[in-house]
């Protein structure tokens, strides 16, 4: 079973859709005990890190997230709530990588970062597999994770943006692989096959 976590501020029904166009079907649920069962789990985007936060910590969903051991995918904001801490809304994140996500920086540049933007892969990478470096995929956010070592690809937006990050069970993409029309398909048939 693949489950999208229901946050109740997030673009779940997106999500829903994308995993339809490539024929699976998954379920929307915030119960802990089909989240446990799930054998993909995904965290979609949009809404604030706060809201978000006090919808996990309302459900008690934190320490259930905190101990999954199968694939998880965190879509843009679902990706930034897996670091310690968010300014937005300064609030304390899942933890399950070590940082702050930060408001975008920009020279000059229209925040949120908003349209198609390329990513360029900085080494192998499970999501990204079968896809050209440098290929185009659809952002909206106004945030950023910090680099680390699960970094496996950039943007540029008037600074470098982490766009994918992969540490063992755990995957991320700051774009919106939904959105993102067959490329983004693909990177969804990547993670559901892992």
């Amino acid at each position: 079973m693949i489950s999208v976590l229901d946050t109740q501020i997030a673009n779940a029904a997106s999500v829903l859709n994308a995993i339809e166009r490539i024929g699976l079907s998954a379920e929307l649920t915030s119960e802990p005990d089909k989240i446990q069962k799930s054998s993909h789990i995904i965290f979609p985007g949009v809404g604030t890190a706060n809201a978000m936060m006090d919808r996990v910590r309302d459900a008690e969903l934190a320490n259930c997230l905190r101990e999954l051991t199968q694939a998880v995918l965190g879509i843009c904001l679902g990706m930034q709530i897996l670091y310690e801490f968010s300014e937005e809304g300064n609030v304390p994140c899942l933890g399950l990588f070590p940082g702050t996500v930060r408001r975008l920086s920009t020279q000059n540049l229209a925040i949120p970062h908003m349209g198609w933007n390329r990513v360029t892969l900085t080494g192998p990478s499970l999501l990204m597999k079968g896809l050209a470096d440098d290929s185009y995929f659809y952002f909206v956010h106004s945030f950023q994770a910090p680099t680390g070592p699960e970094t496996k690809a950039f943007s540029e937006y008037g600074t470098r943006i982490p766009a994918v990050m992969e540490r063992g069970n755990w995957f991320g993409t700051q774009f919106h692989p939904e959105r993102s029309g067959p490329m983004g398909e693909q990177v969804l048939r990547n993670f559901l096959a892992l």
